[in-house]
């Protein structure tokens, strides 16, 4: 396989990799179009690449698309999982929807802003002047039920299986569980269940590279987002995700044989 990559350090070791700028893209038109995958593009290259040159990326269209964004997320879980996601209001930012949800939500609830990862833009809502400071910095509501959790679990997708499943437990300060604001790694094992929904909703949507967020409440699990780009705290020191990464996209340049067998058995620790 010959490989572009437009992220040196998250393919950096990658054999017969040729790494470019981003804003390198449109002078090496001829190398794209015949290299057999353009890897970590920028999400503001995915139409000239994908629709212009008829690259082959990673990770996926749907993974940029559909990871970009909060609120099409949400509506894409609930598309195909609703039974599995928290529930939520979307409205635009007006004064009559403002307090619709407010007296539709049970409180404390949860809001987030559209764009943002690393546990910024989510705030717990507990009063009216919470609510009116965050209704001020959006265009758009996004109102989430609040999930009583101490923990949650970060379950790593790469191509069509799970690398990892590791859980996050709370910040001193509370509320947030992700590692940049202050959550720690719990490396003990995560239940089925949860990597199950990681990996149902990964396959179902097309998503090929993403670290899920699973909540689990009274042994029932949530899927709350999916981070494209994730951390690698949870991640081992060695080449595991090269490798996971190389050998999915080298399964999907080469023809697939019909009778092979498929290798089901999970990679990471599980509780069961």
């Amino acid at each position: 396989m010959h490989l572009v990559s437009f992220d040196i350090f998250r393919t950096l070791g990658f054999p017969n990799t040729t790494v470019l700028k981003p804003d390198q893209c449109l002078r090496h038109k001829e190398l794209l179009r015949e290299a057999d995958w353009v890897l970590f593009p920028e999400y503001w290259q995915l139409n000239a690449l994908v629709h212009g040159l008829k690259c082959r990326v990673f990770p996926s269209v749907a993974s940029y698309r559909i990871g970009h964004d909060k609120i099409e997320m949400t509506r894409a879980f609930q598309a195909v999982a609703p039974e599995h996601t928290p529930w939520t209001m979307i409205e635009a930012n007006g004064p009559v929807e403002r307090d619709m949800i407010w007296d539709a939500m049970a409180h404390p609830f949860v809001a987030k802003l559209p764009k943002a990862s690393m546990g910024e833009g989510v705030w717990l809502i507990e009063t009216g002047e919470d609510w009116r400071r965050y209704c001020e910095r959006t265009d758009v509501l996004y109102a989430q039920e609040y999930l009583p959790l101490d923990r949650d679990a970060r379950v790593v997708v790469v191509g069509d299986r799970v690398l990892t499943a590791y859980w996050r437990t709370q910040a001193d300060q509370g509320f947030y569980n992700n590692v940049a604001r202050g959550g720690r790694i719990d490396m003990s094992p995560v239940p089925r269940v949860m990597t199950d929904l990681a990996l149902r909703l990964a396959r179902e949507l097309g998503v090929d590279h993403a670290g899920f967020d699973i909540a689990l409440v009274e042994g029932y699990p949530y899927v709350l987002e999916f981070n494209r780009l994730f951390g690698n705290q949870g991640l081992g020191q060695g080449t595991e995700l090269q490798d996971a990464i190389l050998g999915y996209l080298k399964s999907q340049t080469a023809p697939e044989d019909p009778d092979g067998p498929t290798d089901p058995t999970p990679l990471w620790p599980v509780a069961v």
